[in-house]
């Protein structure tokens, strides 16, 4: 049973994800956390994450380390995307099991549904149609996360719970105008327009494309609860189960940002959509008792201040 005594080791403790983990499980008296950064440990060298989780013997694991990125980086870096993931992914869940660690969670993404999915997004809607063809590299290597964890229950006996979670934004996010997810991209293209006194903000696309999106702090929520709490069969979605257009998401962006200038926006029809729509089922996670609590404007405000305070720009 977890508890406050527990020891709980976060992969991926310098990213979006895990730092708001971490951020929640300290704030809920949890103390025996370890981590190590990537030249401490090296995720996708499998005996030192065998001789590692041997040495340390954790009660739990949060795998939130990964590989990832908007459409641009997914698309260009697909060999890296594929590689990395299945490479840390592989390595913490079999020496998870080889050391005897029966508990973890492993953070998927709701990429892995298919292209062309009926909405609202059901967890049994996987595999069941073709991938977005420009990340369909990192969704494969996502899926098979969510098997081998799978596959480990059923043979095993552990339990390996599977997060599926929607775009993630927030404090510690990556601001990069080309690589990043869509909403810190957009937040660092509205920002240098203000800065720069422009007044035009292109996006790719044609700006319908709909998107759902959750405040990493929900979504660290979501993984404490279900630390904790057990579920029926493997997977789990974890989002607002609410969309916008990237238009709409662009316009409340700049209301934040720019809210008194009056700015064109531009679309750049050569540049792909990604998928149509994609929005998350979350009745499941709603039914164990779990709903996220921060609202959208609340969320880009928070996210706004942070990327200003600590001028992440990468």
């Amino acid at each position: 049973m977890i508890n406050l005594k527990s020891k709980i080791y976060i992969a991926g403790h310098k990213g979006l994800v895990g730092s708001a983990i971490i951020r929640k499980l300290k704030k809920k008296g949890y103390k025996n956390l370890i981590f190590r950064s990537k030249k401490q440990l090296d995720l996708k060298n499998q005996k030192k994450v065998l001789s590692f989780l041997k040495r340390n013997k954790p009660d739990f694991i949060f795998i939130a380390a990964a590989k990832v990125g908007g459409i641009y980086s997914n698309d260009k870096y697909r060999a890296e995307f594929i590689f990395d993931n299945l490479s840390i992914q592989i390595n913490l869940i079999h020496s998870a099991y080889l050391c005897g660690i029966k508990d973890l969670i492993f953070l998927g993404s709701s990429c892995v549904y298919p292209r062309n999915c009926k909405q609202p997004i059901k967890e049994s809607y996987l595999l069941t149609g073709e991938l977005e063809k420009t990340n369909d590299a990192y969704a494969i290597a996502k899926i098979a996360g969510i098997k081998m964890c799978e596959s480990y229950n059923i043979q095993y006996k552990t339990n390996y719970k599977c997060l599926m979670p929607t775009n993630t934004f927030g404090p510690n996010d990556h601001y990069n105008a080309l690589n990043s997810h869509f909403l810190p991209a957009l937040i660092k293209k509205v920002h240098d327009l203000k800065l720069n006194n422009k007044k035009e903000l292109t996006l790719w696309g044609n700006g319908l494309a709909k998107r759902e999106v959750i405040y990493v702090d929900d979504l660290a929520d979501a993984c404490i609860f279900f630390m904790k709490k057990s579920f029926s069969g493997t997977t789990l979605n974890i989002g607002t189960g609410k969309d916008f257009s990237i238009k709409q998401y662009a316009k409340k962006i700049l209301n934040k940002i720019m809210p008194k200038n009056k700015i064109k926006i531009k679309y750049d029809l050569s540049k792909p959509n990604g998928t149509p729509r994609k929005v998350l089922d979350i009745k499941l996670a709603n039914k164990y008792g779990w709903k996220p609590k921060t609202k959208l404007d609340e969320a880009i405000t928070k996210t706004y201040l942070n990327f200003l305070e600590n001028n992440k720009v990468v």
